[in-house]
C-alpha cells in the first residue's frame, strides 16, 4: 500500500503539472484566498488594537497555526470531500470492488492536488512565529508539528463524518458548507470573543479550537478566557485529532457496511 500511494502521488503531481495554466490559477487563488483573509485582520486591528487581549501579532500566529493544519489536511486528505459526488455518479461503486481498503483509495487516489497550499502556509507560519514573538525553543519545534498534525486530523474526522452521511443523504453539499463556513470564519479570531454557546460548539462537538486557539494560547502564553480551561489543553490536538478520526472511521466504517448504492 505504500509502493502504490507513492505512485498515486506521483501521477497526482505530474498531472497537476500537465495543466499549468490551472495550476498557475489555483497556487494565485491561494495565495489571494489567504492574502485577503491576513490583510482583513489587519484593518479590523488597525481600527481596534486588541480583541479581547490579542493583538494582530498573536492574531497573525493564531491564523498561520489554522492555515498549516488546514493545508496539510487539503494535500493528503481533501479527496475525502468528493466521496458523495462519485456516490452520485455511480463511481464509489468501483472502489468497492477493488481489493484495497476503501477509505485508503479515496484518499490515495490522485485528484490534481500540488503542494502549493501547504508551501505558503509553511512559509506564513515562519514569519508569523518571528513576528508574534513566539519563544522558539526545542519544545516548540517538538510539538508544533503534533499540533499541526492533530489539527489536520480533526479536518480530517469532520469531512469523513460528512461523506459518511452520503451513503444514506447522497447530497449533503449544505452539510459540507456548513462546516466549512464554521471553520472558516470561526477559526480566524479568538474563540473567548463569541458566546457560551459557539464556545461549547467549537471545543466539544466540532472542535475547530483544538486547531488553533488553545495551542496559540498556550504557544503566546495567554490565559483561555474563553472556558478557563488549564493552558496545556492546548497540547491535546493530537489525541482530540485521533480520537476524532477514530470515531469517523467506526461511523465510515457503519456506513459502507450499510452502503446498496444508488440505482444507477
Amino acid at each position: 500500500m505504500a509502493g502504490l500511494y507513492r505512485e498515486y502521488w506521483r501521477i497526482n503531481v505530474l498531472t497537476s503539472l500537465e495543466y499549468r495554466a490551472n495550476f498557475l490559477l489555483w497556487s494565485g487563488f491561494t495565495f489571494v484566498y489567504h492574502g485577503s483573509a491576513v490583510a482583513a485582520l489587519a484593518i479590523m486591528l488597525h481600527q481596534f488594537p486588541s480583541m479581547n487581549g490579542w493583538t494582530f501579532r498573536d492574531m497573525a500566529f493564531l491564523y498561520a497555526l489554522w492555515m498549516v493544519a488546514h493545508a496539510l489536511h487539503n494535500t493528503f486528505f481533501s479527496n475525502v470531500d468528493g466521496v458523495p459526488e462519485r456516490i452520485r455518479e455511480g463511481d464509489f461503486d468501483r472502489v468497492l470492488i477493488r481489493p484495497l481498503d476503501a477509505l485508503f483509495q479515496v484518499i490515495a487516489t490522485p485528484g490534481q492536488i500540488f503542494p502549493d497550499e501547504l508551501i505558503l502556509a509553511l512559509a506564513f507560519f515562519g514569519f508569523a512565529t518571528l513576528y508574534s514573538g513566539v519563544h522558539v525553543d526545542a519544545a516548540f519545534v517538538g510539538l508544533v508539528p503534533l499540533v499541526v498534525a492533530g489539527g489536520a486530523l480533526i479536518d480530517l474526522g469532520i469531512n469523513l463524518m460528512i461523506a459518511t452521511a452520503a451513503f444514506w443523504f447522497v447530497k449533503v453539499d449544505a452539510l459540507r458548507w456548513l462546516a466549512l463556513q464554521l471553520e472558516q470564519e470561526f477559526t480566524r479570531y479568538p474563540v473567548a470573543i463569541y458566546s457560551r454557546g459557539v464556545r461549547l460548539l467549537l471545543t466539544f462537538v466540532v472542535p475547530f479550537a483544538f486547531m488553533n486557539y488553545f495551542p496559540a494560547a498556550y504557544f503566546l502564553h495567554k490565559p483561555d478566557s474563553a472556558l478557563a480551561l488549564p493552558p496545556a489543553v492546548g497540547l491535546l490536538s493530537p489525541a482530540i485529532g485521533a480520537l476524532f478520526v477514530a470515531v469517523a472511521y467506526s461511523f465510515w466504517r457503519f456506513g459502507l457496511n450499510r452502503y446498496q448504492g444508488v440505482g444507477h
